[in-house]
């Protein structure tokens, strides 16, 4: 099986679902454009029949890169197959991504339908999409709660309809990790012309499981995660692209591999943070203001003898500038001497020691302690010593 992880970013369909985070199809592509030299394979650039503004950015998308396949989103529906199939003429690859429910709650309450209608209407969405001249992703929406039989019996048909890609959803979040890899897993074995397509994940984090859900199912055969930036998305959000490809750039005994540059990743995370007016929070893994932050004593002390003590990327890796010591009232005598040594003041035995009672003082009168304090303590020295 090939090692290489297709990276499908969503950012732009499934992660400017949230509310107040639409952007203008100028400034979509500009994340397109960097979303291509981040090293993304496919962009989901949006969901065309939606909006007069979503087809115009899937056509402007697809004239701005060239590397990435260009993916527009429909129902299994003849008119969103058609609007897609338009709006993705000028692509230099296109993909129609369209398919239904596959999970009873979805297929009874939802559309008030079948399994086998659903079966049915699948299987001629794909050979319609098809028809297109179009590579063709099927969603089977809400699987991670689908019968598994069934959901078998679903992507064997589409498969043999001409998908390209099943995505296999965990649409709401439901899935435990080892339950959703065992679900990949049993398509592999149970999907006889399995191979003729590559099995893609999508998981969202309503239980804040979608990062963990994601790699079980790429551990199990799944070969395409489907991603955003920040994990922005529907709800609680998407799995975060910054998460995977640096859990399988640290995780190199899983073998499994991107085309995403990782020194690209800080920026690009700051860019859609600003164009989405979606802020991130601060102990975000990888791209958050405290990922590379150490405030505790002793780890501010394990990290200044040995970064990989405490730090198991280096910032660079990912673009971050570099990592940083906060100094609190957590923080202990060695994060203090080194941060004095670097404003040009040294300090050693007994003096650091009346140093460090001074500042502990002033850290608990604030919340954090600032160069400009201890550049005021260590002028004061020679009068507090006394």
């Amino acid at each position: 099986m090939a090692n290489k992880i297709q990276i499908f970013d969503t950012t732009l369909r499934d992660g400017e679902q949230v509310p107040g985070c639409q952007l203008k199809t100028e400034e979509k592509i500009i994340v397109a454009r960097e979303l291509e030299a981040l090293g993304v394979d496919v962009i989901e650039a949006g969901f065309p029949i939606s909006s007069p503004g979503d087809f115009l950015s899937v056509v402007e998308i697809s004239k701005a890169v060239k590397l990435p396949v260009v993916c527009g989103l429909t129902r299994a529906k003849k008119d969103d197959i058609d609007v897609a199939a338009e709006a993705l003429r000028h692509a230099q690859r296109g993909r129609i991504h369209t398919g239904i429910g596959s999970s009873d709650v979805h297929i009874k309450h939802k559309f008030k339908s079948t399994r086998e209608q659903v079966l049915q209407q699948g299987v001629w969405a794909v050979q319609y999409a098809k028809s297109k001249g179009y590579e063709v992703e099927f969603f089977a929406e809400d699987a991670g709660r689908a019968d598994l039989v069934f959901l078998a019996q679903l992507i064997e048909a589409v498969i043999a309809a001409g998908a390209d890609v099943v995505n296999i959803p965990d649409t709401t979040g439901y899935c435990l990790p080892q339950l959703y890899g065992k679900r990949i897993k049993y398509l592999t074995e149970n999907v006889k012309n399995i191979e003729k397509a590559v099995i893609s994940v999508h998981c969202h984090n309503d239980l804040g499981l979608a990062t963990a859900n994601t790699i079980a199912g790429l551990m199990n055969g799944a070969r395409q995660a489907e991603v955003t930036i920040n994990g922005i998305g529907e709800r609680a959000g998407n799995t975060s692209l910054e998460e995977v490809a640096m859990i399988l750039q640290v995780h190199k005994d899983l073998e499994l591999t991107t085309n995403i540059k990782p020194e690209k990743i800080y920026g690009i995370s700051k860019l859609v943070s600003g164009m989405m007016r979606m802020p991130v929070q601060a102990n975000k893994a990888i791209v958050g203001a405290n990922a590379f932050a150490h405030s505790s004593g002793i780890h501010q002390d394990g990290f200044l003898k040995h970064a990989e003590n405490y730090e198991i990327i280096n910032p660079a890796q990912v673009g971050v500038p570099s990592s940083s010591i906060v100094l609190t009232a957590r923080s202990g005598r060695a994060a203090l001497k080194h941060r004095m040594e670097l404003l040009g003041h040294k300090f050693e035995g007994e003096e650091l020691n009346t140093l460090y009672e001074n500042f502990l003082l002033v850290a608990d009168e604030k919340k954090e302690v600032k160069d400009e304090d201890l550049m005021v303590l260590a002028a004061n020295m020679p009068v507090l010593v006394k």
